[in-house]
């Protein structure tokens, strides 16, 4: 089935920022098919994580340029999770396939269960943050987190994310995040780190 997408040329750009991140390769694994089907596949996640930021929380890309983007979650409940939630599920079942859609429930269920125990209720959730491969190295990594930042210490909430990956956290304590806490994820059988920042 042919897939609308809206933001192509960044989700070419987190692709590949994020080649090396646990999770998204687990899911990249998950998909049925070769390389560049799998690859396509991903691109699709990317594009509908974009979609599903800017009708259920927030996308943001300095003066809408492609080297990079991040992507919140706003806290929902009630029948807005239930919409939000059966969307993803569909989703994943048309565009990434059946194997995809349980994998992804498997770790994001899991996921959720332990990041509840250490993250404030009506925090903002950090899911997705990356930069072209030729765009680091140049400080702009913050450019894509510190406005929205500005946003929740206006209204004195919370936000916090989650990394499999280590040598990135160093990137977020500068930003003000702090570890909450430490949990291996069988689901892709590795630990990743919840990290949490307070209003300022």
């Amino acid at each position: 089935m042919n897939y609308p997408f809206e933001y192509r040329k960044l989700s070419e750009a987190l692709y590949d920022a994020l080649t090396e991140d646990t999770f998204y390769m687990t899911m990249e694994g998950s998909v049925y098919g070769g390389s560049g089907q799998r690859r396509e596949a991903m691109l699709r996640y990317y594009d509908y994580s974009m979609k599903e930021a800017c009708k259920y929380g927030r996308l943001y890309r300095p003066n809408g340029k492609a080297f990079g983007a991040s992507i919140w979650t706003k806290p929902v409940s009630g029948e807005l999770s239930k919409q939000m939630a059966d969307e993803k599920r569909a989703f994943l079942k048309i565009h990434m396939g059946d194997a995809s859609l349980a994998k992804y429930a498997q770790i994001i269920g899991g996921m959720a269960e332990q990041t509840e125990t250490v993250v404030p209720p009506n925090s903002w959730y950090l899911s997705i943050v990356g930069i072209a491969p030729p765009f680091q190295g140049r400080g702009l990594g913050g450019t894509l987190i510190r406005p929205i930042l500005d946003e929740t210490d206006e209204m004195s909430l919370y936000t916090y994310l989650e990394t499999f990956t280590p040598r990135n956290m160093s990137f977020y304590r500068r930003l003000g995040f702090q570890e909450a806490g430490a949990f291996d994820e069988p689901g892709v059988n590795a630990r990743y780190w919840v990290m949490i920042r307070e209003p300022f």
